[in-house]
């Protein structure tokens, strides 16, 4: 026995236990220790620590380095070839330059005095980006001393062995987050702000000292985040101590005994693996890390920036791919990509109409795409808001992002992808499903079934209950939705990231992956080396220790997406979250800069006409034979329309410069859409004019007719509005009203159907028989009634005090309350909102609650707002109007209100609208302007058009995801029903509505003050309208209404000689059988050829159902057009099922149609192959 013992003791070799003891013990203070290991980096000892050793020669000096600068001039934005031909002036080292010079462009002669100077510290204090003499991108810089510093370049090998290295330095004088004037992040910007050239140094850094550095922050990081009772956490903080102890800064084998140290804890031999290090371990990461670069299109900085941050980013990324094999990046919107490869530069002062950026950059680019490391993400042309773009808005963003990435990569997104936009519509699902859907052969690929998102991380009051969740839309279409865990975006890929991934994780009885979206963003950067360095050091940990979720590398967020769906088994184990995904926060976006609302609206609906018309134009070629349809002036149009419903600037969220541009876009998108809407009049009504107040009446033929053409679907009849001053006495002659001034009249305008022409009613067609006429009255001072057989309005003392339903006598204002226009203060907080929430990687974002926010408690300062100087402009019988004006502080509101002699709608039993038309003349600052109406009416439920149908939110407060909704976003309308009779204020322009109890409001203007200062300052022009109607809102005509409203018919004066062949055609599609299935859009097919005449002519249909039911619609198309096929595609107009083409009989010329089967707010497109030369066309020649 004795000997087995000696035998066990032999083999455990152990030390033996002393008898004695003379020492203190070992015993710590762990805090005080734990505070120790923060000195050892930077700080005020970084002339004794690790900092001092980091580099181990520095040269910058005159014989060494030679600088020479030149500054464009304004705000210009030359390409390098024109800033290559300037006069560069000398420069050096300290010189300062300032932000009202877009951009300084140094060039740099380094003579290396060593082929061990290795690299360039280049500090401009902002970002730049660094060229070959040529005009290769090499990478960006990002100067200062954040954590998105990037000031090094590796010189190249070549380079160094030559002793001489020439390059060329872009700096864009703007920080990572623009250039605030008061440091505050979402300040206006500084035009005055000065950079300065910190550094241009050659520089030998001390490579096993950076080692060490990154080292001692994923240790440092272990024992800040993980519990200071596991072994992990305890053995980081010891060896951080003994590092600290055998370090000594002139000494470079205590910098390798430090590195010895370190591998207790990183494992024997880990960096020599690599990448390889991701093989090692478990099997599956739980956290699967990507790299992403979020560069917001437009924030603090204007469009022509982002251009620049674009390829500062993506050059850095393109290098560190060719360093790192496992780096994988993943990059959305084909807005930057185009950037990348082009630019239209006509409107500024350098260069020609079309200008290549980065085109050699955009080739590396692209190869490492094909590569599969370069990941383009979400296939959308930009990360738009997904609240205020219309359906068909956002049919858009993912038809020309998808087009073009799979025109320039070969291939369509998976993933879509939407992690900062300000909330999400429930009609999003069905959209990312049809977005990629594509049938080759009888093989059919499904993809978009993917979504990425994380904004709602940020709700102010309740915290989102899932993390990997099913999200079905208002349709019952689902998307397999994500949030990371990590909620953000820009994670910096440190301990505490990966260690939130796992314990943030709200489903891993469901699924236990999530994904790490790291890289600095917002203003671009994308990942650092440190990251990549860090990542691989936590994974070392992991393979031997679970303290910590592995992470993995290499792989992409669609692969990421199919892990997930299979290990859910489809989604089936999957929680599900119905309806929209509301942001609770910056509900201010609703309504802030106004004119950007108004711009938005206002093109997308220019843009459904100029494609409805023009493309009848195209069929029909009734007076022009050449007439070819314009396909890339259009596209242009929606492109500039797509692009500023990016994220930041149809919110109104960015700084002025930003709008200056966008209100440009804008001008120019209704500048070309009107002439382009013109142009395809004139070959449906020969020798046509427009008729509005622009129009040369002078110039009209002395006799003609007036006519109109309906650019909607739906059967209507107009009070139009025709402008008098120098008319001829046949044009007066065909209206039955004039304004008192005597400027414009009025005629009643009725049209059969979409796609058809309007004609005058006079009494010899019925006239009476059609209107209600109206009538106005007054006692003179403080009274006045706007009547007609349908409604009547009553101001009384400054308020509207009724609100009468006259066929049925029903008063629907609530007893005692008067509606009118209400403000409120605007003053959102400012830390609070933000202290809470759990992005410390963003701290900068809590800033936007000044400009985006409207919090609760502003309802509690609502001051009512009193009509003044009312007068009656307009006695009917078409027409009564009333003129009032309020005054408010130094703000002035100049209102109509009117009510015309006709329904909203042609239904049965429908009523009148009151039109209320402002012009306003705004100078208030953090104030909140609403029109509201107190309501006879009770429902726990408000409804709002939101995309492609309608949503529902609470009138109440029973939750706090009730109390929530306080402010919400809508389309068209916003309604309060009960059974039997409703309420609905329409908007041609306006977001942001609300419903609490009975008191239906519509959101008219904000005042704030940041990031841009002068937001929604001065004149505005807006309108709405209050429209009562007999029923519940799902048995009325509110959708079509507020279609109609937002739709004016087309009034052009045509000569009386002129053909009137396009009047006798009647409508090319009607729906037939359900009154609650839409058509939206009509348009060409996106793969018509138009350059010639082409061999196929296709046309393409957009329907939805609007009230959410089912619907079996009847699609008529018009004996005048000869369909040889039908099919429902998806969005991209890729095939999916062919239709049966039914005619009245066996004859090609008799009319067709379609049999549509519709699930509640489901969207169709419908495809038609047409014959490719109408009949039409021989009988006009």
């Amino acid at each position: 026995m004795d000997t087995t013992m000696s035998g066990h003791h032999s083999q455990q070799q152990a030390t033996a236990y002393p008898e004695l003891n003379q020492t203190p013990g070992a015993k710590w203070i762990k805090n005080l220790t734990k505070d120790r290991v923060g000195n050892f980096t930077g700080g005020r000892y970084s002339d004794l620590n690790l900092s001092s050793v980091l580099f181990t020669h520095r040269v910058d000096n005159a014989e060494h380095v030679k600088l020479e600068v030149w500054s464009a001039p304004g705000l210009t934005k030359p390409t390098f070839e024109e800033a290559m031909q300037q006069k560069f002036k000398p420069a050096k080292k300290g010189d300062s330059f300032e932000y009202i010079s877009q951009g300084q462009t140094t060039g740099g002669k380094y003579l290396s005095p060593s082929q061990d100077i290795g690299s360039i510290e280049f500090d401009p204090g902002c970002e730049a980006m660094i060229y070959t003499t040529d005009g290769t991108p090499l990478q960006g810089i990002t100067g200062g001393y954040g954590g998105d510093r990037r000031v090094e370049y590796i010189i190249p090998e070549a380079a160094r062995k030559q002793g001489r290295h020439d390059f060329v330095v872009e700096s864009s004088c703007n920080g990572m987050f623009g250039v605030p004037w008061n440091g505050d992040t979402i300040a206006p910007p500084d035009m005055n702000r000065y950079f300065s050239l910190d550094s241009a140094d050659l520089v030998v850094p001390n490579m096993e000292a950076w080692a060490l550095l990154w080292d001692f922050t994923t240790l440092r990081e272990l024992i800040d985040t993980l519990p200071g009772n596991t072994p992990l956490q305890n053995k980081a903080l010891v060896v951080a101590n003994e590092i600290m102890n055998v370090f000594n800064r002139g000494d470079p084998k205590g910098v390798r005994d430090a590195r010895k140290l370190a591998e207790s804890i990183f494992g024997e031999g880990w960096e020599g693996k690599g990448a390889g290090i991701y093989d090692e371990g478990p099997k599956d990461g739980q956290v699967w890390g990507i790299g992403t670069c979020h560069i917001d299109t437009a924030w603090l900085w204007p469009y022509r920036v982002t251009q620049q941050k674009v390829a500062r980013s993506w050059s850095a990324q393109v290098d560190l791919m060719e360093r790192y094999p496992e780096h994988r990046f993943t990059c959305s919107s084909a807005q930057q990509y185009k950037w990348l490869e082009q630019v239209t530069t006509s409107n500024r002062s350098f260069g020609s109409n079309e200008t290549y950026l980065y085109p050699s950059l955009f080739a590396s680019v692209k190869a490492k795409v094909l590569e599969g490391k370069f990941h383009p993400v979400g296939g959308s042309w930009v990360e738009n808001d997904a609240n205020m773009p219309s359906g068909e808005a956002l049919v858009r963003q993912f038809v020309f992002g998808q087009r073009y990435f799979e025109s320039r990569f070969g291939k369509r997104c998976d993933t879509a992808w939407l992690p900062d936009s300000f909330g999400l519509t429930g009609a999003l699902p069905q959209l990312i499903r049809g977005a990629a859907l594509a049938v080759m052969l009888i093989v059919r690929t499904t993809g978009m079934n993917y979504f990425f998102t994380q904004k709602l991380s940020w709700n102010n009051i309740n915290v989102f209950p899932h993390t990997t969740f099913n999200w079905v839309g208002i349709d019952g279409t689902q998307v397999l939705c994500h949030m990371t865990p990590v909620d953000t975006y820009t994670a910096q890929a440190t301990v505490g990231d990966i260690n939130k991934g796992q314990n943030n994780h709200k489903n891993l009885e469901s699924s236990q992956a999530s994904l790490l979206v790291f890289g600095n963003g917002d203003g671009g950067g994308g990942p650092l080396a440190k990251m990549l360095e860090n990542l691989r050091r936590i994974r070392a940990v992991t393979n031997t220790h679970r303290e910590l979720p592995p992470v993995s590398m290499g792989r992409s967020v669609d692969e990421f997406f199919d892990e997930l769906s299979s290990a859910s088994n489809a989604g089936k184990t999957l929680p599900n979250w119905h309806g929209e995904l509301y942001l609770e926060f910056h509900r201010g976006t609703y309504t802030s800069h106004g004119s950007i609302k108004k711009g938005n609206r206002h093109s997308e609906i220019l843009l459904r006409d100029v494609e409805h018309v023009a493309t009848l134009a195209s069929l029909y070629k009734l007076y022009n034979k050449d007439y070819i349809y314009p396909k890339q002036l259009i596209d242009n149009s929606w492109e500039k329309v797509l692009l500023n419903q990016f994220h930041d600037v149809l919110p109104g969220s960015a700084i002025g410069m930003v709008y200056d541009d966008a209100e440009k876009l804008y001008t120019e998108v209704r500048n070309d859409g009107e002439a382009l809407l013109d142009d395809a009049f004139r070959v449906l009504f020969p020798d046509s004019v427009a008729l509005n107040s622009s129009t040369d009446l002078k110039t009209l033929a002395p006799t003609g007719t007036i006519v109109g053409f309906n650019t909607t679907f739906f059967r209507r009849s107009d009070i139009v509005q025709v402008p008098l001053i120098g008319a001829n006495s046949g044009l007066k002659s065909q209206v039955l009203q004039t304004s008192n001034d005597g400027a414009v009249g009025f005629a009643v305008m009725n049209t059969p159907g979409g796609g058809t022409v309007g004609s005058i009613c006079t009494p010899a067609t019925g006239l009476h028989a059609q209107i209600l006429p109206v009538s106005v009255f007054t006692n003179g001072s403080d009274n006045f009634v706007l009547r007609n057989a349908s409604v009547q309005l009553t101001i009384s003392k400054g308020r509207i005090s009724s609100l009468l339903d006259v066929k049925l006598g029903r008063e629907l204002i609530a007893p005692g309350a008067t509606g009118g226009l209400v403000i409120f203060d605007d003053q959102p907080n400012y830390w609070d909102a933000w202290g809470g929430l759990p992005f410390s990687t963003e701290l900068f974002s809590f800033l936007i609650g000044v400009d985006t926010d409207v919090e609760v408690h502003h309802l509690e300062t609502a001051k009512q707002l009193e009509f003044t100087n009312v007068s009656v402009v307009a006695q009917g019988p078409l027409r009564g109007s009333v003129q009032a004006v309020v005054k408010y502080d130094k703000s002035t509101i100049n209102l109509t209100i009117s009510l015309d002699a006709i329904t909203a709608s042609v239904k049965k039993n429908s009523r009148s609208l009151f039109h209320f038309d402002a012009v306003v003349d705004w100078r208030q600052r953090h104030e909140f302007l609403k029109f509201e109406l107190p309501l006879n009416i009770h429902s726990d439920n408000a409804t709002y058009e939101t995309q492609f149908g309608h949503v529902q939110r609470p009138t109440h407060k029973n939750t706090t995801w009730d109390i929530a909704k306080f402010e919400v976003c809508g389309h068209k309308y916003a309604d309060l029903s009960e059974f039997g009779y409703g309420v609905a204020i329409l908007s041609e322009s306006k977001y942001g509505f609300s419903c609490l109890g009975n008191v239906l409001r519509i959101s008219l203007l904000r005042s704030a003050t940041a990031p841009d200062a002068e937001q929604d300052q001065g004149e505005h022009k807006f309108s709405w309208a209050v429209m009562p109607h007999e029923g519940h809102f799902l048995e009325s005509d509110v959708p079509v209404a507020a279609y109609l409203y937002n739709s004016p018919v087309r009034v052009r004066y045509v000569p009386k000689d002129g053909d009137s062949t396009i009047s006798n055609l009647g409508s090319p599609f009607t729906i037939e059988g359900a009154r609650n299935v839409f058509l939206e859009t009509v348009k060409r097919g996106e793969n018509d050829d138009f350059s010639k005449e082409s061999v196929t002519t296709t046309v393409v249909l957009r329907l939805y159902e609007a009230f959410g039911g089912h619907a079996q619609a009847k699609l008529r198309i018009g004996s005048h057009l000869t369909v040889t096929k039908a099919c429902i595609t998806n969005l991209l107009e890729d095939d999916d099922s062919e239709l049966n083409i039914l005619r009245a009989d066996d004859s090609h010329g008799a009319s067709a149609h379609l049999k549509l089967d519709f699930r509640g707010f489901e969207v169709k497109t419908v495809k038609l192959v047409l014959r490719s030369t109408p009949l039409l066309v021989n009988q006009a020649e």
